[in-house]
């Protein structure tokens, strides 16, 4: 029987390059010159944390950080990012959450999708991931395109096709 795993995972190594990427452009900037910021990604607790000077830097950071991750290929709807809010000596500071596997709340929706479309496809939640399993590849491909078009919250990627 055919198969595939719906997963929903950020490439850190792309992220890091992204981060990499967003420094380099810092450097080359007039307005950031003699300024301290810090940009830093903690994969424990799945978040970047973004410390500048003050709100104006903040943002020009964020659209930097934004540009050069649409570049590597990260999609937006992994980052949730939060309010700027004030840092120790006059600074800013801004926690971005990593949106890095799919909650079992999450999983439930896709789960009652796949149900709803009244596709022969049977859905299972397995920890961060949705195994869909049918008879025909061509059921699997058409949820694929139904959950593409259903507009989700979070970015999902279709791994382990078996045939």
């Amino acid at each position: 029987m055919p198969s595939l795993d719906i997963v929903s995972r950020i490439d850190f190594a792309e992220l890091d390059n992204a981060i990499n990427n967003t420094k380099k452009a810092i450097v080359t900037r007039f307005d950031f010159r003699n300024s301290k910021y810090e940009i830093t990604v903690d994969r424990k607790e799945k978040k970047i944390s973004i410390h500048a000077e003050d709100d104006g830097k903040q943002s020009a950071i964020r659209e930097m950080f934004i540009n050069a991750a649409i570049k590597r290929g990260l999609h937006m709807k992994s980052f949730e990012w939060g309010e700027c809010e004030p840092g120790p000596a006059a600074n800013s500071k801004r926690e971005v959450k990593l949106k890095d596997g799919l909650e079992s709340d999450f999983a439930k929706k896709i789960t009652k999708l796949v149900k709803e479309s009244k596709i022969k496809v049977q859905a299972s939640i397995q920890g961060d991931e949705v195994r869909l399993t049918g008879k025909q590849i061509d059921d699997l491909n058409t949820v694929r395109a139904m959950l593409d078009g259903a507009g989700l919250e979070l970015p999902l990627q279709y791994v382990n096709m078996k045939r």
